[in-house]
């Protein structure tokens, strides 16, 4: 193995699929087997994050930058003058195992660009997961990114051998991906999309008769969206990415600021990066779809299309809808209860299991993993609690935000934590 030479595409393929977020390793349960090397079983795998949030835990390259696309937003389309190179499957195979024994890695994150066609880059990607598992006996965590356009059969074999798979939406919608990459299909991104989705259904039906049916994409797909490239609002974004939750089954939908690559008239200039706290709104109003029970219109409409950058979605809502506040802490249910900033989804729990054995005050909520400084505003512990002096406040979100001291929260805090 000529090592100057695999360090030097290393180090061009692996900063190539840095933009690339979609990396996530959640969700798969293979376990070791036959004295193998690896294990995706259990919690998942274990990662570590850059300070800008992006994975690194995994062994994340592109099997090539060279492609045959000339996306505007994308640093290896064919146009742009860069230095190129490509892995062999083998090398892909070596890098991960080497990697994964000297403990660098706990798993393979592979993607490429689409060189000569898509069935074409997507089986040499399937190649790789294939001699990992069957000639490397290797158990570990692998994602491999779906090429748009690539036929049911590779699909198939690809979920066999993968944890995960994820195809790239790349543009929140039809047309701003007509403008930026107009050689590209959003068709030929859905087919795959649906294909796993219906193999995967498949499978859990297979399961639940046969104890031994072959694994199918345990970890189940994703896709990643870029944001900012093209003028869509978050309203936007969050109703598409909702769309292919319900559509797709899909584990995650991610979101990537755009950075820029190019002068292009078509594009934002080369100052106008996407702020990161977009990017973290964007995945705080996910995770309330997900997890919270908020609807993509509750979150933002027409008249507010965008998310507020100083406050969480959360919050936004709450701002909006006073009326539906305070909540009796000892009665109100636990959808309820989850929309109440400040409460995540264990501490609602803990609130429903703990008002059982007692009164709760704010030092139980506390110790429950309640941020109080926000969630006092919107509670209530008994009849007692005065609407018209805290949520009727004009300048509650100051307030919240600490900019602005109230007269009654100090004695509201007080108060409370007495019942």
């Amino acid at each position: 193995m000529n090592f100057e030479r695999i360090n030097e595409k290393l180090s061009i393929l692996a900063d190539a699929a840095k933009y690339d977020v979609s990396c996530s390793s959640s969700g798969s349960n293979r376990k070791n087997k036959n004295k193998g090397l690896g294990d995706a079983s259990g919690m998942g795998i274990c990662h570590s994050y850059t300070e800008d949030g992006r994975c690194v835990s995994l062994l994340k390259i592109l099997l090539t930058n060279v492609c045959i696309y000339d996306c505007a937003y994308c640093v290896t389309r064919k146009s742009n003058d860069i230095k190129r190179a490509a892995f062999t499957v083998q090398e892909v195979v070596d890098l991960t195992i080497n990697f994964y024994r000297r403990n660098y890695i706990e798993g393979l994150f592979l993607s490429s660009g689409i060189f000569k066609d898509a069935n074409t880059t997507m089986e040499r990607l399937v190649a790789v997961a294939k001699k990992l598992r069957l000639e490397q006996n290797f158990n570990g965590y692998i994602h491999l990114k779906s090429i748009p356009g690539a036929t049911d059969e590779l699909m198939k074999e690809a979920g066999l051998y993968a944890d995960r798979l994820s195809v790239n939406l790349e543009l929140p919608t039809v047309e701003g991906l007509k403008l930026l990459a107009p050689d590209k299909n959003r068709q030929d991104m859905i087919n795959p999309m649906t294909f796993v989705k219906n193999e995967i259904i498949l499978y859990q039906d297979e399961k639940r008769r046969f104890k031994k049916s072959p694994k199918f994409a345990p970890g189940g797909q994703s896709t990643q969206m870029i944001i900012g490239a093209t003028p869509e609002t978050d309203l936007q974004i969050i109703h598409t990415a909702n769309d292919f939750y319900k559509d797709f089954n899909l584990k995650r939908v991610y979101y990537s600021g755009y950075i820029p690559v190019s002068q292009d008239a078509r594009l934002p200039s080369l100052q106008s990066q996407v702020p990161m706290l977009r990017e973290n709104r964007l995945y705080q109003a996910d995770w309330l779809m997900r997890f919270y029970g908020f609807r993509a219109d509750e979150i933002l409409d027409v008249k507010k299309p965008f998310l507020e950058l100083d406050v969480d979605p959360k919050l936004g809502w709450a701002l909006r809808n006073l009326d539906f506040f305070p909540l009796n802490i000892q009665t109100a249910d636990f959808h309820a209860i989850l929309r109440i900033p400040g409460v995540g989804v264990k501490s609602a729990w803990k609130i429903v299991e703990g008002r059982k054995f007692t009164k709760l005050n704010l030092q139980h909520l506390q110790k429950m993993g309640v941020a109080v400084n926000r969630a006092q505003h919107f509670i209530s512990f008994a009849n007692s609690f005065i609407k018209t002096n805290l949520l009727q406040q004009h300048n509650l979100k100051d307030i919240i935000l600490g900019t602005v001291k109230s007269k009654y929260q100090t004695h509201y805090s007080a108060q409370l934590s007495l019942f």
